[in-house]
């Protein structure tokens, strides 16, 4: 019985060890499996060591700069800097005293105490404070350091910045402040350029998170983000913005509308819309449409320009034969002109082109140019084509009225049809630019963020030559007069010692519901297209404003001249394109174009007599002999007669700055570090402070902008009156 009961226990103890050996040899052969393969459950085991035992830091690839033509700043990637407060008090530096740390730093970001204090009072290791205190400044950071808060900590973070805030904003368009997506403009359609690439440092290190001296390092370095090189001018472009805020403020219009652009080679040198934004504060965008190129609207009698062009061109215009203005029969229309159809009697076609008459244009349409070659030359000034300006959104084309014959001579003059303001640019460039129309474009090269190399470039482009030269120079000709004689519609546009060539225009507002068109006063596109010099163009402006709110006494003309002239003259001005003398009785001789010397330790009077020599217009403050600094750089390029401003040692007084052009009172204000603040447009007719105050008193110039041969006539006039009143 014993027996029997031993050899069940042995059985049993066999059966284990077989059982146990089984189990052992699987987990034996698992461990030869795992020992060769480095794999458990899918899990690479290599890969899982590696990655416990390897650090990666992430080197962040920057978002390439957006820079003007001179290479001025206008988007760039800069380090911003948020808030986190640290609340353990096991850290030796932490909030200890919430309210007062709360009102600390209220004081400086603004926001609520209250809610700062709140966020001290959690049960954290630390926190943030919200939109208040993220993208912070350096400066800010800096106020907030100097408070030296407990606790208060600093995370850098890089975002994306505008300097110059609300400028050429519908171009450049913006990205959120981390850059984490680009939403309109440029910033936008070149975003895979502007984009950069992060790269990372990877290491090994022990268990306690420290670098092993003997492991790799590896390195992939950061591809940083292309530079976008744009064909604008900063200083042209802030002319145009700051004229154009002067005219919001003033006459409050629903749009406002404004180009310049290079006449030989297409380039953008400035444009702008109204409403605006600052992309900085992207949340508060009033108008996401860049006007210039998005939208579409009759163009009123600045198509006159391109009509009369055709004619010439056709040789069948005739600038003295005459016409009877005031009304034209068109087969069950009547057309008429703006002064309600009385017209001016019998007068030339060219008066007619002066006095911008509807009645000319259309007789021209439909009698001696004919419907079909009108809109032969429609075609060939490309406005039923976009312009391929290289800006995102660009409309299609123009929308052309050519149903009826009606629409023939409407067109003609500038109702019916609708273009955009770019389209009418770019047509314009063919007759400031002697026949050839130029394509136009705003970006002037794209350059390698990390090696500096060229990765493409714009050069200009001709999209055709509607006209001849010789077309192009009678066009301007007669143009030129529209400004310059008195019955001409434009005269407010002219500038001082610059012969300009333009139309005018005013163009009615369809009605939304598509009965008629909008009636009263002001309720109008006003614009003006024009060129200088007329001559030889270099610059073409274009400028529409829409529903300007006007007294009654104003026209619609006025808040267009003023952006007008203020961006011509400064394009004048920043070209090197001297003003002439007008009405001089004298035979001037002008010099060859003038190259700056450094002129600092050089003789006072040495100085004054070579720049006089050389035709300039030397203006020195400071009765010192030494001059110590100039208005323009050493190797500057300037024509003939243009002001040179230096200053001497000794003491120095504020000159009399009377008919001196905005930026020579800028100038000025740069050598004293004084700031401008100006008015109106055109040259200086008023000062603050006045001539003879010590320049070391000077903070602020203050001056007013006009016409001073107008100020010079209405002083004369109070005089006569004041001598005709009685004792």
């Amino acid at each position: 019985m014993e027996l029997k009961k031993n050899r069940k226990i042995t059985r049993r103890a066999v059966a284990m060890v077989i059982i146990f050996g089984f189990a052992i040899m699987i987990m034996f052969s698992r461990f030869i499996y795992i020992q060769a393969s480095k794999e458990v459950q899918d899990v690479n085991l290599a890969e899982l060591l590696e990655t416990r035992w390897t650090e990666t830091i992430p080197i962040h690839g920057e978002r390439g700069n957006i820079v003007d033509r001179n290479g001025e700043t206008l988007a760039e990637e800069i380090p911003s800097y948020s808030i986190v407060a640290i609340l353990d008090d096991r850290y030796e530096s932490h909030v200890s005293e919430p309210k007062e740390t709360a009102d600390a730093l209220a004081s400086v970001l603004g926001g609520s105490a209250d809610y700062y204090e709140s966020q001290f009072l959690k049960d954290s290791v630390q926190v943030e404070l919200g939109a208040t205190a993220k993208n912070l400044s350096y400066e800010t950071r800096e106020n907030i350091e100097a408070l030296e808060l407990p606790g208060i900590t600093f995370r850098e973070d890089p975002r994306r910045y505008y300097p110059n805030q609300t400028f050429a904003s519908h171009i450049i368009g913006y990205t959120e402040r981390d850059m984490s997506e680009a939403r309109m403009g440029l910033e936008s359609s070149l975003n895979n350029y502007l984009q950069g690439e992060s790269g990372y440092i990877e290491y090994q290190q022990d268990g306690r998170g420290r670098p092993l001296s003997q492991a790799q390092e590896i390195i992939s370095s950061p591809d940083h983000g292309d530079d976008v090189v744009l064909t604008l001018d900063s200083r042209i472009q802030m002319a145009m913005e700051q004229t154009m805020d002067q005219v919001d403020e003033m006459y409050e219009p629903e749009k406002m509308m404004a180009i310049a652009a290079h006449a030989e080679t297409g380039e953008i040198l400035a444009m702008s819309n109204r409403p605006s934004f600052n992309p900085n504060e992207y949340e508060n965008v009033e108008n996401y449409t860049n006007y210039n190129i998005s939208s579409r609207f009759e163009p009123g009698s600045t198509m006159k320009m391109f009509t009369l062009a055709a004619a010439i061109e056709e040789g069948v215009y005739d600038g003295e034969d005459t016409f009877e203005s005031g009304r034209y029969q068109v087969t069950d229309r009547t057309i008429r002109d703006h002064n309600n159809g009385e017209g001016w009697g019998e007068i030339t076609f060219n008066e007619g082109v002066q006095r911008s008459s509807n009645v000319a244009f259309s007789k021209i349409a439909i009698e001696i140019l004919g419907p079909e070659k009108l809109y032969e030359y429609i075609d060939s000034f490309g406005f039923r084509t976009p312009t391929g300006i290289d800006l995102p959104n660009e409309v299609s084309g123009g929308q052309i009225a050519e149903s009826y014959t009606i629409d023939a001579a409407t067109t003609a003059f500038g109702q019916a049809t609708s273009i955009s303001p770019m389209q009418q640019v770019h047509a314009a460039l063919a007759v400031a630019n002697d026949g050839k129309m130029m394509k136009p474009y705003v970006v002037s090269e794209i350059v390698d963020g990390t090696t500096g190399e060229v990765v493409t470039k714009n050069e200009p482009e001709s999209t055709g030559e509607p006209i001849s030269a010789e077309t192009a120079k009678e066009v301007r000709d007669i143009l030129e007069t529209v400004v310059s004689e008195e019955e001409g519609t434009g005269g407010i546009y002219g500038i001082e010692g610059y012969d300009i060539a333009g139309k005018t225009g005013t163009a009615q507002i369809p009605r939304e519901d598509g009965g008629g068109y909008i009636s009263g006063h002001g309720e109008n596109i006003y614009s003006f297209i024009g060129m200088a010099p007329a001559d030889d163009p270099q610059v073409v402006v274009y400028v529409a404003v829409e529903r300007p709110d006007l007294e009654e006494t104003e026209y619609g003309n006025r808040p267009v001249s003023m952006v007008f002239r203020q961006v011509m003259e400064q394009s004048m001005q920043y070209l090197n394109i001297a003003p002439h003398e007008e009405e001089s009785t004298e035979t001037v001789e002008l010099g060859e174009d003038f190259v700056t010397p450094d002129f600092s330790g050089e003789n006072r009077e040495k100085v004054l007599d070579s720049l006089e020599e050389e035709g300039m217009e030397p203006v020195i403050i400071g009765e010192g002999r030494v001059i110590r600094a100039q208005s323009y750089e050493e190797g500057t390029l300037l024509a003939p007669e243009e002001k040179i401003i230096l200053q001497a040692s000794g003491e120095a007084y504020m000159p009399e700055i009377d008919g001196w052009s905005l930026r020579n009172v800028q100038q000025l204000a740069s050598l004293i570090g004084a700031e401008v603040d100006y008015s109106g447009s055109g040259f200086a007719v008023a000062q603050e402070p006045l001539p003879g105050t010590p320049v070391d008193e000077i903070d602020n110039i203050k001056i007013e902008l006009g016409d001073p041969e107008e100020e010079s006539q209405e002083e004369q006039e109070d005089q006569e009156e004041t001598l005709q009143l009685p004792e």
